[in-house]
């Protein structure tokens, strides 16, 4: 069976956390490039290589299902894109709506790079590097308006 085409990295990036909040292991596995040296990167997590390592890691996090009320807010998008190669650099925050009242609890941002490789099947993911904020920072504070030097 052929697998998805992503036209573009920002199509591909839809379906990674589309099946993210739908704990759909066979469109995360779509997502991915089977490049042996794909890499995923979790949170406080190892470094893991290869389609196999990546596919098992997501496997393990769907195990229970979807999360129900689980939503993904992706935001501060910063990107970068050449003719075969593109890289965004994202806020991810994990928020669950607990239910009718709309409660709803928000996990601290993580920081999120995703790196997108167009190939003979469309965009595909090869790298996804996910790590947590310093303490008592939130996105706002890590934005653009921070100075460097």
């Amino acid at each position: 069976m052929p697998r998805k085409l992503f036209s573009t990295p920002t199509d591909c990036e839809l379906a990674f956390y589309d099946a993210f909040e739908r704990a759909d292991l066979k469109l995360m596995v779509a997502v991915w490039s089977d490049e042996p040296d794909s890499i995923c990167v979790h949170p406080q997590g190892p470094r893991l290589a290869g389609l196999a390592a990546i596919r098992d890691s997501f496997a393990e996090m769907f195990a229970g299902g979807p999360t129900r009320g689980m939503r993904i807010k992706v935001s501060e998008l910063r990107k970068h894109q050449g003719q075969t190669l593109a890289i965004h650099s994202v806020y991810e925050t994990f928020a669950i709506d607990n239910g009718p009242e709309g409660t709803k609890q928000e996990a601290t941002p993580v920081l999120a790079t995703n790196v997108y490789l167009l190939t003979p099947h469309g965009w595909r993911m090869i790298v996804h590097h996910a790590s947590t904020l310093p303490d008592g920072t939130t996105a706002e504070e890590q934005g653009v308006a921070r100075i460097l030097h």
